[in-house]
């Protein structure tokens, strides 16, 4: 398997890897099949993302496609960052191998996830602005944080 320059940076210096203990958007997705968890943290102030984290149990693609989404959207507001497709996380790392395209949607569903806890905890319904309001199959049954609040 071949992977691009831009993966193999990523994957061997991930960009804003870690937790963000204050929070105020938090998104995990899982795939069964592969294993790899996702989980993303978002502060967002004034409409706009300030901080994003994330913490990945996976393969290389899985991480650098997560130190990728965030990335593209650190700095964005949080309408710029709904608009993040994993089609967008290929390009800008390059391309990645047919089967590890999967990696790329589990980053752009981590961090819709993300925004969606963000607009639940302003009391807002995440279906509102085009979002899954709970996993929605995403997860699989894996026990995140948003499949258990709203099972």
């Amino acid at each position: 398997m071949i992977y691009s320059e831009k993966v193999m940076d990523h994957f061997a210096n991930p960009r804003n890897v870690g937790e963000i203990p204050d929070a105020n958007g938090v998104g995990e997705v899982g795939n069964a099949k592969c294993g790899d968890i996702m989980k993303m943290y978002l502060k967002i102030e004034d409409n706009v993302i300030q901080d994003i984290k994330f913490k990945t149990f996976g393969c290389g693609a899985a991480i650098a496609t997560s130190s990728m989404a965030t990335e593209l959207i650190k700095g964005k507001s949080v309408e710029e960052a709904m608009q993040l497709t994993n089609k967008a996380v290929v390009e800008a790392l390059d391309g990645l191998p047919a089967v590890k395209l999967h990696c790329s949607v589990l980053a752009e569903e981590a961090v819709h996830a993300a925004l969606s806890d963000y607009y639940r905890r302003q009391g807002l319904d995440p279906a509102m602005f085009g979002l899954k309001n709970s996993c929605d199959g995403c997860c699989s049954g894996c026990g995140c944080e948003a499949e258990e609040a709203h099972s």
